[in-house]
């Protein structure tokens, strides 16, 4: 978004010094920053303000500063983090269009994508780059929605009670969605039914003239709808208003289905890949019926909708082995689709090379076993990297991991996934590079 320095300044309380430069944006990392945004030093494991030199000289026309400036165009500001909230907060307050929250166990991210498509296909949409879901990825979403965005999407995500009510307090959005309530960061909220309580936040948001999209399959989501005054429009594929009937899925695990609205019919082919993808495109195909997209606009939008990277990426190795990549994140529910998934590839060996499913607290041990337990009953063998608690003996790292599988034939369908602290990403690309 486009604001002079002094605007800034104003907006966040903070003191400007140097020349009143024009700025298109922010960013927060010296490495990535575009010329003519703001440069934003965050204090984290790392000083940013160590990095200011590197970002002017990256092309940043100026930066915000809670240490004395150091040359060029400065906004000098008490806390750097908290002025980026309040940056974002005015940028939210000159846009007038709809602004699509999203949250939930899991599909967040993949959400995002599909309703940034399908709004695309009807105006121009701006949505969070990859998972910027948090008190720092979200005013960067506000702050970098470019003049002449009709319609905003932002990932919210929660690492504990109050925080998408705050994150909502920022965007103000129009359109709230919940994709799921599962066993997801139990280590911080303790049990099922309180990461419900902390993503109602996002519905309670919302006024009377906002839109509340529910999972209407997953019994704690539907039950948000009594903790919002918007209205409330549901999707499933057991039950809800948008809901997919005449499901198949063809070799490379993309879905085609027929969209069902209360507005009217589509057929849909998915480029995505798996069969839980179905679901996300039907909280997808919500959320823009709720801004006004017509159907026939969403089904075109959802079958070109491209993910963020590391999800669900289907890909036929040199050997003809099949590989799918979900290294990116995960939980008991996102591995037990992606299990299912691997299941459905029509090969006679199926592996999956599974890392720790992260910030479970007391839930580890168990939800660790119930994986392995699954993908037994399903047939898939399976190679843990650095856990034992899905049931068998560890390998220690992704080289072994790799080793571990041994040469892949075309017989074989390999599928990658663990939580982002595991780094299993590597194990897919040694395997892509061959």
């Amino acid at each position: 978004m486009r604001m002079s320095a002094s605007e800034v300044a104003q907006a966040v309380g903070g003191r400007l010094v140097g020349p009143d430069v024009e700025l298109f944006g922010a960013s927060i990392d010296s490495r990535t920053v575009a010329s003519g945004e703001l440069f934003v030093p965050v204090v984290a494991e790392r000083d940013g303000h160590d990095f200011i030199d590197d970002a002017l000289a990256a092309g940043a026309a100026a930066y915000l500063t809670a240490e004395a400036p150091q040359g060029a165009t400065a906004v000098v500001v008490d806390d750097t983090a908290a002025a980026l909230a309040q940056l974002g907060r005015h940028a939210r307050s000159r846009f007038n269009g709809p602004v699509v929250g999203i949250t939930g166990s899991v599909g967040k991210t993949s959400v995002k994508d599909m309703v940034a498509a399908a709004i695309g296909v009807d105006r121009p949409t701006h949505a969070s780059p990859m998972s910027f879901n948090n008190e720092l990825g979200v005013p960067l979403t506000l702050a970098n929605c470019p003049e002449g965005a009709e319609a905003v999407v932002v990932e919210m995500g929660a690492r504990g009670m109050g925080h998408i009510a705050w994150l909502c307090s920022l965007a103000r959005p129009t359109v709230g969605v919940v994709t799921s309530v599962g066993a997801a960061h139990t280590e911080l909220f303790g049990t099922v039914e309180a990461v419900a309580e902390a993503k109602g936040e996002l519905v309670e948001s919302l006024d009377s003239s906002g839109v509340a999209v529910l999972n209407a399959d997953q019994p704690l989501v539907a039950a948000m709808a009594e903790r919002t005054e918007a209205q409330v429009l549901t999707f499933g594929q057991t039950s809800g208003e948008v809901r997919a009937t005449e499901l198949s899925l063809d070799d490379s695990l993309r879905a085609r289905f027929r969209l069902e609205t209360p507005n009217g019919q589509a057929e849909v082919a998915l480029a995505v890949c798996g069969e839980h993808m179905v679901d996300n495109a039907l909280a997808a195909a919500a959320a823009a019926l709720a801004v006004g997209v017509g159907v026939e606009d969403i089904a075109t939008g959802l079958g070109s909708a491209q993910l963020s990277p590391w999800r669900m990426e289907v890909a036929e190795l040199a050997s003809g082995a099949v590989l799918i990549n979900d290294s990116y994140n995960a939980n008991p529910m996102s591995m037990a689709a992606a299990l299912r998934s691997l299941a459905a590839v029509d090969r006679p060996r199926r592996v999956a090379v599974l890392g720790v499913m992260a910030e479970l607290g007391d839930r580890t041990a168990a939800e660790h076993a119930a994986i392995g337990a699954l993908a037994q009953e399903l047939g898939i063998e399976v190679i843990p990297v650095a856990t034992a608690d899905y049931g068998l003996a560890p390998v220690d790292d992704a080289a072994a991991a790799v080793a571990a599988l041994g040469p892949l034939e075309g017989d074989t369908a390999v599928l990658v996934k663990a939580s982002r602290a595991a780094g299993l990403e590597a194990v897919a690309a040694a395997l892509v590079e061959g």
